[in-house]
């Protein structure tokens, strides 16, 4: 006796057609399908709706997008492999607009000098060559070497001295930019985070209140005497041991 369910009569995913937008399912890829067959338009255009409005129900997060009704349309025709003919609303995509690939990045190529100054500084350097006017560029010169000298404490973590600042400032100008050596720049000392003396200083402060928490109950483990209802309790007892009658 043959058996009717042979494993060549399974229905595996790698015998389906490929899904176009799995998004919306299988399900909605074979309703198209059939609309696409039907013979009269104005079936397909009732039969479509329908779908577009399933669409709609499957991805709620579409209502979110601009236009998101000429989004499902556009989706339509591409489940649809371009071939429903159905009136739509919008206008019918293209198939080379959808499959357009965009252009490849490109990535910096240029070599930094001196990374701890980054390319803004060289960029700034270049800014100043091009200025005419002395008084302008000696301002615009010293604010680059007071920058160069912060740059250069925050990357090293160290101490430096203005005339290292000077020197590297003339090497990256290529000997245009120079600065008085009379000239002092911005004292800059490096700080180191401070977010764990923050979280010691917290847990200190607990400390502390628990501390002054503890402090006004003597022996007892900071249990005050002066609650009221210990006080109420301690008279009832008194009331009861005879002090409430009298005969």
């Amino acid at each position: 006796m043959a058996l009717e369910n042979t494993p060549a009569n399974f229905d595996y995913n790698s015998t389906r057609n490929k899904l176009i937008l799995s998004e919306y399912g299988r399900n909605v890829q074979n309703m198209v399908k059939y609309i696409v067959a039907l013979p009269t338009k104005e079936e397909r255009n009732r039969y479509a709706q329908v779908v577009i409005d399933l669409m709609g129900f499957l991805n709620p997060h579409l209502r979110d997008v601009a236009d998101f009704k000429h989004k499902l349309w556009d989706h339509l025709h591409i489940i649809s492999d371009f071939q429903i003919d159905v009136d739509s609303p919008y206008p019918k995509p293209s198939e080379e607009a959808i499959h357009i690939k965009p252009e490849p990045l490109r990535y910096p190529n240029q070599r930094i000098r001196y990374k701890h100054y980054g390319k803004t500084i060289e960029m700034m350097i270049e800014k100043a060559k091009s200025i005419e006017e002395p008084e302008r560029r000696k301002h615009m010169v010293q604010a680059i070497a007071n920058f160069m000298k912060m740059a250069y404490v925050q990357w090293n973590k160290d101490s430096v001295s203005d005339e290292t600042i000077l020197a590297d400032l003339v090497a990256l100008s290529k000997g245009e930019l120079k600065i008085d050596e009379t000239i002092n720049l911005n004292k800059v000392e490096y700080r180191a985070p401070t977010h764990t003396q923050n979280n010691n200083n917290s847990r200190g402060g607990r400390t502390n209140n628990q501390s002054n928490r503890g402090g006004t109950g003597g022996g007892t483990g900071g249990r005050s005497n002066n609650n009221p209802r210990n006080n109420n309790n301690q008279n009832n007892r008194n009331r009861n041991n005879g002090g409430g009658k009298k005969y």
